[in-house]
């Protein structure tokens, strides 16, 4: 399946957004295989950080100037939230840029692999949890949600994915919905 993700994330062209007015950020979708199942990898941030306070999302976060590239700040900051070392981690590939409405930033998600198990190092300030789900779950059109969201009195269609009293929405759904539809076909009408 691995293969099967990379062909397809670097067989298209990626949508790339380029705003002076937000602050770029990036992230990585983490996939893996464990006991014949695979999962996607999350984590619930803490009501500790800045912004996105006890949000589910992927393990990423804010460029900073000493970050080469994206994939660098995704890379850093994966490490700093959960003790996954990049020697560990195979990028598959890139999805399309995406803006957060509440905190502009541009985020550039990324999708990777790492050899599982893996110790990983929560770091309490930023990370609660760490949540494991299995693919199947997501693909289940019974976990995922389309609803509207009105912010500073505009309408927004958004997508959200429920998993054991979790709630995936925002950013963390968009990137998610786009990988799913992507690589498994799933462009469908939720509920």
């Amino acid at each position: 399946m691995k293969k099967n993700i990379e062909k397809i994330l670097c067989g298209r062209k990626k949508k790339s957004i380029i705003d002076a007015a937000l602050s770029p950020a990036a992230v990585i979708l983490f996939f893996y295989h464990d006991k014949e199942k695979y999962f996607i990898l999350f984590t619930e941030r803490t009501n500790k950080v800045e912004t996105h306070k006890g949000e589910i999302s992927f393990p990423g976060g804010a460029c900073r100037h000493k970050d080469v590239n994206r994939a660098a700040t995704a890379m850093r900051e994966c490490f700093e939230e959960i003790g996954v070392h990049e020697r560990d981690v195979e990028i598959l590939g890139e999805l399309d840029d995406i803006v957060t409405i509440t905190s502009n930033y541009v985020i550039t998600p990324f999708v990777g692999t790492f050899p599982y198990p893996y110790n990983f190092v929560i770091n309490e300030f930023e990370v609660h949890r760490i949540i494991e789900i299995p693919l199947a779950v997501l693909l289940d059109s019974n976990s995922a949600h389309e609803s509207h969201w009105f912010y500073e009195g505009t309408s927004y269609s958004t997508f959200s994915y429920h998993y054991q009293g979790n709630i995936i929405w925002g950013a963390t759904a968009a990137i998610l919905k786009q990988f799913l539809d992507l690589v498994f076909n799933q462009s469908q009408k939720y509920d």
